[in-house]
């Protein structure tokens, strides 16, 4: 039986290329929409649409003959406001009224566990209440509200909130601890680094998108967190990479309180690409509940929080030549550093 043609959007992007690579590797025909070219080897195997999920023209053509759509595009915390918005809920909006008209079997939305907000307790469950930090947090909210109205139409819509994801082609944020660890720094972490943190590999995430496109829709049309089942605090997870650089460097606490200020005033003024999520949340008890995924989807995430770092970690240093010089806001390049360029000399 041919399988299924499925559209990625965001294909270009650190989660794009690798459930291209996945779904290639499982003889799905794929179709990539995403505002950036599609640049990887596997360019010749796919078809790669370069277009904006807001412009209904481009989502018409991407649409058009597909079986099935998960839906990864997003504009990034660093972005504007009115990017955020506009992408995430706007383009999403188009997305799933496109779906419907073309009668798509499933159209899997990529949410986050930025939904919840800094929660009160832990693990956090599907079923908790929903709080956005900042734009991003929110237009994932947004854009969940609109998926349960499609559902409500007719169509099958699992919604995945994953926890950060790292592996093959993750910068970003992670960037700048591997980039530490590479020099053989020390690195900080907020307060003792006690603190419970959940993280999940990308490969997890693939194969979980997987069995929403493939189980019974039944079985797959609602809402799931996906996270690491082995995880451990933030300083276990910050020195397991630097353990894997072998430079001996261990991590350094630093005072929550007057750290988190720091950062604000430094976000604020423009001079730190850490923002909000990232610091109000990284010195915090920090993980889901996957108990109805693993009920529902049968599937246990197989990867700890060690085993993705240090794979990531591992990816980065074979690379690290290609991206040299390269910075901007998106998961696939490093981030502009500000003031962490000269911070990290005091490490």
């Amino acid at each position: 039986m041919t399988a299924r043609q499925c559209l990625i959007t965001g294909g270009s992007g650190f989660l794009g290329i690798n459930l291209v690579r996945h779904l290639l590797a499982r003889g799905v025909p794929v179709r990539s929409l995403d505002i950036a070219p599609f640049d990887y080897p596997e360019k010749e195997r796919i078809e790669a649409i370069v277009g904006d999920i807001r412009d209904p023209a481009a989502v018409e053509l991407a649409m058009s003959g597909a079986a099935d759509v998960v839906h990864c595009a997003a504009a990034l915390p660093l972005a504007s406001a009115q990017e955020i918005v506009s992408t995430g809920v706007e383009g999403t909006r188009l997305l799933l009224e496109a779906a419907l008209r073309h009668r798509v079997a499933r159209f899997v939305f990529i949410s986050s566990t930025a939904v919840y907000g800094i929660p009160d307790h832990h693990p956090i469950r599907e079923d908790d209440r929903l709080q956005g930090v900042g734009p991003y947090g929110q237009a994932k909210i947004d854009a969940e509200r609109l998926c349960a109205e499609y559902r409500a139409r007719g169509l099958c819509v699992p919604v995945l909130r994953p926890k950060s994801f790292v592996g093959p082609e993750r910068l970003g944020a992670f960037e700048i601890l591997y980039e530490w660890a590479f020099e053989g720094r020390r690195f900080p972490v907020l307060g003792a680094g006690g603190n419970r943190y959940q993280l999940l590999d990308v490969a997890d995430l693939c194969e979980v998108i997987d069995r929403c496109l493939t189980l019974e829709a039944r079985q797959v049309n609602d809402t799931f967190n996906v996270g690491a089942r082995q995880f451990g605090t933030m300083r276990e997870n910050f020195q397991a990479v630097l353990d894997r650089a072998g430079h001996g460097r261990k991590v350094v606490a630093l005072p929550a309180a007057p750290a988190i200020f720091a950062l604000r005033l430094l976000h604020a003024a423009g001079f730190s690409p850490l923002y909000q999520w990232i610091y109000e949340t990284a010195g915090l008890d920090s993980f889901v509940s996957t108990e109805r995924l693993e009920r529902r989807l049968g599937y246990v995430p197989r990867h700890s929080n060690r085993e993705a770092l240090t794979a990531n970690y591992d990816w980065y240093v074979a690379h690290r030549d290609r991206f040299a010089g390269q910075a901007g806001t998106t998961h696939r390049v490093p981030w502009k550093k500000g003031f962490l360029r000269w911070a990290k000399k005091l490490f």
